[in-house]
């Protein structure tokens, strides 16, 4: 599927209302990428502190993992493309589980 130029699997929609916990694997991944500090606080260059509160209440249903997921999950998984309108694009490729 292609919607302009973006190649997905598929579209999936935002929620509101129910914080998750980001899973330790994510959280080590975050710290990799130098988005996360050692005390776990986030630290994403180009997102002010207020959309980052409001990103950590916000929440997927994952199509790849087949759960619910923080959006904080989703947004450095390695099958995300963008995020346009309250929406999700994912290539919807297999993950490799550790």
């Amino acid at each position: 599927m292609s919607e302009g130029e973006i190649d997905y699997k598929y579209m999936v929609q935002v929620k509101d209302g129910k914080s998750i916990r980001i899973s330790d694997a994510s959280k080590r991944e975050l710290r990799d990428l130098g988005m996360m500090d050692d005390k776990g606080k986030l630290k994403i260059k180009g997102l002010s502190a207020k959309m980052l509160s409001r990103m950590k209440k916000e929440y997927v249903e994952c199509p790849v993992l087949m759960r619910d997921v923080n959006f904080i999950e989703c947004y450095v998984c390695s099958n995300f493309i963008s995020r346009i309108k309250g929406q999700v694009y994912c290539k919807g490729e297999p993950l490799a589980t550790a």
